[in-house]
């Protein structure tokens, strides 16, 4: 079977010989891809949900990989333990559970090199939990299904640092890789801003008023980016 852009996107910051949790694993698409390509002869499948997880389990055992491949029911990374894997792939869920996930593990991230991490929102909020955490993005890429536009980051332990609050917003590394839809994707977000800004514009509240004063400033920051890349 072959993966859709954005797991494939994931899959493909897996480096050859890892050790591999998926958590949150849903169907088991990526772990049966990293066995079958035989990029990871060691693969832990988790979900915190039964049902999903019992789907995965009757795709890698059609696969024939059950093997390799083991599956575990539990919660974040908490059905795991301390240097057991040395990559981690959490996707498929908001950057603010991500984070959380992170949090309530350390003595399991901490055993962890290579973190693959794929916010479907809040990727603001995920490079700020990064960052503020001795997390290093490593690199980031942009995968297109449809009309989505999915963020999916590389990390690792290490010091980072932003110079600039945007690049919480637009991942650095897109803009100096000139990710091939990143104009596409910023102009997503400036036009989303601009409809926000409209509706904003007659709005007499201090709130209101503020608010509209921080999607502009933030509007400007977008284009900033899109022309520095065009």
């Amino acid at each position: 079977m072959k993966l859709s852009p954005r797991l494939q996107a994931i899959a493909d910051y897996v480096p050859k010989g890892a050790i591999v949790a998926d958590i949150g694993t849903d169907h088991g698409y990526i772990p049966v891809y990293l066995a079958r390509e035989e990029i990871s002869c060691k693969i832990i499948a988790t979900d915190i949900n039964e049902g999903p997880l019992q789907n995965a389990k009757s795709y890698i055992d059609k696969e024939s990989y059950g093997e390799i491949i083991e599956t575990r029911l539990g919660n974040g990374l908490k059905c795991m333990l301390p240097n057991e894997v040395d990559t981690v792939i959490i996707a498929g869920m908001g950057g603010i559970l991500i984070a959380e996930i992170l949090e309530n593990s350390k003595d399991i991230t901490q055993t962890i090199k290579n973190f693959i991490l794929q916010p479907m929102v809040a990727s603001e909020d995920l490079r700020r939990y990064l960052i503020n955490n001795n997390y290093r993005i490593l690199n980031e890429k942009l995968a297109k299904e449809g009309n989505k536009i999915y963020e999916v980051m590389l990390a690792t332990h290490g010091m980072d640092k932003i110079e600039n609050d945007i690049y919480y917003e637009i991942g650095k590394k897109l803009v100096e890789n000139k990710d091939e839809h990143l104009k596409e994707f910023l102009k997503n977000k400036i036009r989303k801003t601009e409809n926000i800004l409209r509706k904003l514009k007659n709005n007499e509240t201090i709130e209101g008023k503020q608010r509209y004063e921080s999607l502009k400033n933030k509007n400007e920051e977008y284009k900033k980016v899109l022309n520095d890349i065009c």
